[in-house]
């Protein structure tokens, strides 16, 4: 098959205009990743709408979108049925915060959600406003309901940017970075990241092994009677779109259930039909105690979720937790017409369907792209890794960056991720027609062959 060649964008003088005014108003953290397209001479991008698959910039230009807002578009953008649910939600209200003046809406997703969750026992949910705000009141919950202080995370994990949860993350540029001192009692020890094994250990030989070595961390780094929750993600998301071996999850929670310590599930990432099913970790057949959720809950707007075992969820005293404007109207209105969308069984058909095209791309790629060290994923999640020399696995920075900007160059919106910044991760919206996807399959495949 020859690799085609969209028309690049042929105009952007507003975008340069729009981003010109945002270099003086907006703080340099903010626009870093347009900053970061100009450092390897691309050119800013300034959004005004979106369709389906699709993103159109302010000088009219049509992009295809494979970022999705970092994974929030599972449904698309603009999804017919979300516009119309906020909508007429807007028009009835916009605001009353649930902790005061309660509403139904509120109610019946919990309702909902508790049902979609793994786990034959009661359930209950509280919702809020971003992922690493629920990744933190999960904690928060865990330690009311062990009277432990001590959380595990792993190794090229991402869990938000609030000081805990930026003290669970892994990478230390740009999110760490002079933000410290970091939370106390937050703890880290390898994941299953088997092309980087921590312990120079081959997969299925080694048995699984960076799990059995958390029975000699909890003697060398920390108490395993102090240890409140362990905090995972089924796939890793920012690290590098990390999938773990099969038997990883069942081990992890068989150690959590031997020494009392209940299992954080987030998927914020990895949720709402990504690897496709609900969640990453029904692929295991694990059920967590606690599961996190935020991003494609809501269509785009913003809103999560902690949904759990009602006992755990309980044992915070009343007034413990809360949130202004966790569980807006509007954002329930939203997140109630997404779970409408994934009823139908054409959307999980195709996250199968984005996942099938994608394997059959992954053996031309390492076939004739030495680039390609790795190429790995589940359902639509999937990420290549770009190194410089297949032998030694040399992180390829420079030239994923150079990947992702001829696809921007080509009209096509990609983002990168890795705790070495050498990964192309794919989250295009699910609902993405089957000659869209060839489409920026081909544009992502010439950029690989011109950068290697």
């Amino acid at each position: 098959m020859s690799v085609t060649q969209p028309s690049p964008r042929r105009n952007n003088r507003r975008s340069r205009e729009i981003f010109a005014e945002a270099e003086k108003v907006l703080v340099g953290g903010v626009n870093s990743p347009v900053r970061a397209f100009r450092s390897v001479g691309g050119e800013p991008l300034i959004i005004e709408r979106g369709h389906g698959q699709y993103l159109y910039d302010a000088d009219g230009n049509r992009l295809l979108d494979f970022a999705g807002g970092i994974g929030c578009l599972n449904v698309g953008h603009a999804d017919p049925g979300v516009v119309k649910a906020a909508s007429e939600q807007l028009a009835r209200f916009t605001h009353a915060c649930f902790g005061v003046t309660p509403y139904e809406s509120y109610v019946s997703l919990a309702e909902r959600l508790n049902a979609l969750v793994p786990g034959d026992f009661p359930k209950k949910t509280l919702f809020l406003n971003s992922g690493a705000e629920a990744v933190e009141n999960a904690v928060k919950i865990a330690r009311a309901a062990t009277g432990r202080p001590a959380v595990l995370a792993f190794e090229d994990g991402f869990h938000g940017r609030t000081l805990l949860t930026m003290s669970l993350t892994s990478k230390v540029h740009p999110y760490k970075a002079g933000f410290g001192p970091f939370a106390p009692e937050t703890y880290r020890a390898p994941y299953a990241y088997c092309y980087r094994c921590s312990y120079n250990l081959s997969y299925p030989s080694c048995g699984v092994a960076c799990v059995d070595a958390l029975e000699d961390f909890f003697k060398r780094y920390v108490a395993v009677e102090q240890v409140a929750a362990v905090v995972v993600e089924p796939v890793l998301g920012e690290g590098g779109f990390v999938v773990p071996p099969p038997e990883y999850l069942p081990k992890l929670r068989a150690l959590t259930d031997r020494h009392g310590i209940l299992l954080v599930a987030d998927e914020v990432q990895s949720g709402f039909g990504r690897t496709g099913r609900w969640w990453g970790i029904e692929h295991s057949g694990v059920v967590p105690d606690l599961l996190v959720t935020a991003k494609s809950i809501a269509g785009g707007l913003p809103l999560a979720a902690v949904t759990g075992r009602a006992e755990v969820m309980d044992a915070p005293g009343p007034g413990g937790l809360g949130s202004t404007f966790g569980g807006n109207p509007v954002s329930l209105a939203a997140a109630h017409a997404v779970l409408d969308a994934m009823a139908d069984p054409a959307f999980f058909a195709g996250a199968k369907r984005i996942g099938a095209a994608f394997a059959a791309r992954a053996a031309r790629f390492k076939e004739r792209i030495p680039l390609v060290g790795d190429v790995r994923g589940i359902g639509a999640m999937w990420g290549i890794e770009v190194v410089k020399d297949r032998g030694a696995r040399t992180p390829a920075r420079d030239e994923t960056a150079a990947v992702a900007k001829r696809c921007y160059e080509r009209g096509l919106v990609t983002i990168t991720a890795g705790t070495y910044g050498n990964v192309i991760r794919t989250l295009m919206p699910l609902v993405i027609g089957d000659d869209e996807l060839e489409e920026g399959l081909d544009v992502l495949e010439g950029a690989l062959s011109e950068a290697a």
